[in-house]
């Protein structure tokens, strides 16, 4: 099975990102609430830009739910979640920008949030963004005219414990803290098996939650979260095979990042491991692997076309 581009996947990003912009910007922190200095870092670090990809695949998500239920106006349920996992994923942005991380001078094409702003409220502005995610996910949103009080709290507590999930210790954090174990002088280099396990937390995680999550907010069925879960967690592989070629052969300028960083620091990647001709196979494989599981389930809307997006993406 090939992944396609949808010729409608471009103007739906750009729709969907406004709206997430809008969402963000809306429900970012602002004084009095809370202090002008790290209001100012976290909406630095959040609204510099970015693929959004994790946002959007919360919303594709919903939307092919909906779609298939023929109940489209639930998919609004979602801009919340899509929301906090973007805050989650740029927390998890500016710390590992910092020193005691990756000590990463550039991130979103311009300078990282320690540089701007100073490491101390740099480590600020990520928790204030990983416990305002929390926060939302909780909050919003507070009613709907299209469910019931009841449903509603039970999507939402069940989405917070999916993207707390792949937030933590067994997800993102997790996998960061192999990434910083394999990177240490004199560690034995990983195998494949655990590349594998290591970016399935460290990046893989959230994407996959992310997509899980969506569904949930737009009434999935137990099927279907299925689907969408196994999709998620082979688009979220597909990810960082290709994030790995790119820190080879991509040009800072066009990553909004420093390139050649991982090779530098002697981080395990797939291209280290397997080379690149292998790690373009294993991407195409994981891509497929994507695919099928929405073939079998019937699920479609963007999703088949966020896999092609991730294969051909050149940042």
């Amino acid at each position: 099975m090939t992944a396609t581009r949808s010729s409608d996947l471009q103007t739906w990003f750009d729709v969907r990102r406004r709206d997430v912009d809008a969402a963000l910007d809306r429900w970012l922190p602002s004084p009095p609430v809370a202090p002008l200095a790290v209001c100012e870092a976290m909406r630095y670090s959040v609204m510099a830009g970015g693929k959004r990809l994790r946002p959007l695949l919360v919303l594709a998500a919903a939307e092919a739910v909906a779609e298939r239920s023929a109940a489209p106006g639930v998919a609004s349920l979602a801009m919340p979640a899509a929301c906090a996992v973007e805050m989650i994923h740029t927390y998890s942005l500016v710390h590992d920008d910092l020193p005691a991380m990756d000590n990463d001078t550039l991130r979103r094409g311009r300078p990282t949030a320690h540089v701007v702003f100073g490491e101390g409220m740099a480590i600020l502005s990520g928790d204030g963004l990983l416990t305002e995610a929390f926060a939302l996910l909780a909050r919003e949103p507070g009613e709907s005219a299209l469910i019931s009080a009841t449903e509603l709290a039970r999507r939402k507590l069940q989405a917070l414990a999916i993207v707390a999930d792949a937030a933590g210790a067994s997800g993102m954090v997790g996998g960061q803290a192999l990434d910083l174990q394999a990177a240490v002088p004199g560690a034995a280099p990983l195998d494949s098996e655990a590349l594998t396990q290591m970016h399935a937390r460290k990046t893989g995680a959230l994407i996959r939650g992310s997509a899980r999550a969506g569904a949930v907010m737009a009434g999935a069925s137990a099927g279907e979260q299925a689907a969408i879960d196994a999709y998620g967690e082979a688009l979220g592989l597909a990810f960082q095979i290709v994030d790995d070629i790119l820190d080879v052969e991509g040009a800072s300028a066009d990553l909004g990042k420093t390139a050649g960083k991982d090779a530098a620091a002697g981080k395990p990647t797939y291209p280290a491991v397997f080379g690149l001709d292998e790690s373009r196979r294993l991407a195409a494989e994981c891509a497929d692997r994507a695919l099928g599981c929405l073939t079998d389930a019937r699920l479609g809307g963007q999703l088949p076309a966020i896999v092609g997006w991730v294969i051909a993406r050149t940042s």
